[in-house]
């Protein structure tokens, strides 16, 4: 049997009850979507970035540009200056001066990761001029370069002729001259490499080189960059060969 002390608090549960359901039982609309744990996941792996037939000189694209109101001392890297060009240039000479006046203009210089660069560069470019690969050049090489490029090509396939060359291997790679003119950086590279090259007339027949015999090969190429830009990608200016 119930007296009125238990009735009154029957009442009071039932109201209370009902009063929250009328507030929180009811869909607004307005509420966020359930979280999605894979979101993030899946955008961070949208495909980015440039062209695949362009060579990036890794190290440049992955900071962002010096402003043109930065000191040149702080945009120097924490690294000891007498460390920072260990194993690619004397402490004082020439070559190392002018990577610290590329450096000093953008933070985000890595000389190792240019020379990697540089590595694939050179091998692509030769490789692509023997082919005739005329897009490919297009990419890695500065206009004037290029222009030279495709005219030996087209002199070459209006005589009929077809090269062929096989890289045996980069043996060295040395920056022998740097700088920076303004915000435009130059470097240019000494390759000593070894390959398999022979040029045939329309007959076949080889007017030129050995298929097989291994030639040593020194080029000496400058490649430029503009500073400060997004633009990773350094590009052919000027070439030179030696025997």
């Amino acid at each position: 049997m119930f007296d009125i002390y238990t009735i009154i608090f029957l009442a009071l549960a039932v109201f209370i009850f009902i009063r929250l359901r009328s507030v929180l039982g009811q869909r607004t609309g307005r509420e966020r979507p359930p979280y999605d744990p894979y979101s993030r996941r899946d955008a961070a792996k949208a495909p980015a970035g440039p062209s695949d037939k362009v060579v990036n000189f890794p190290g440049t694209a992955e900071k962002p540009p010096v402003p043109e109101t930065v000191d040149a001392t702080e945009a120097e890297t924490e690294e000891p200056a007498p460390a920072r060009w260990a194993g690619v240039a004397e402490v004082g000479s020439a070559v190392a001066n002018g990577l610290d006046a590329i450096a000093a203009q953008e933070r985000g210089f890595d000389v190792q990761h240019f020379l990697t660069g540089a590595r694939s560069a050179y091998e692509m470019i030769v490789v692509a001029f023997a082919n005739g690969d005329r897009a490919t050049l297009k990419e890695l090489l500065a206009r004037d370069v290029f222009d030279g490029f495709s005219a030996a090509i087209a002199e070459r396939e209006q005589r009929g002729e077809t090269m062929q060359t096989q890289f045996v291997g980069i043996n060295k790679v040395e920056i022998i001259e740097a700088g920076a003119k303004g915000r435009t950086a130059q470097i240019t590279l000494r390759f000593l490499s070894q390959l398999i090259s022979v040029t045939r007339d329309k007959n076949g027949a080889v007017i030129d080189g050995d298929p097989e015999q291994v030639a040593d090969v020194t080029d000496v190429w400058t490649f430029s960059r503009e500073l400060g830009t997004r633009d990773p990608n350094w590009k052919l200016v000027a070439t030179e060969a030696a025997s």
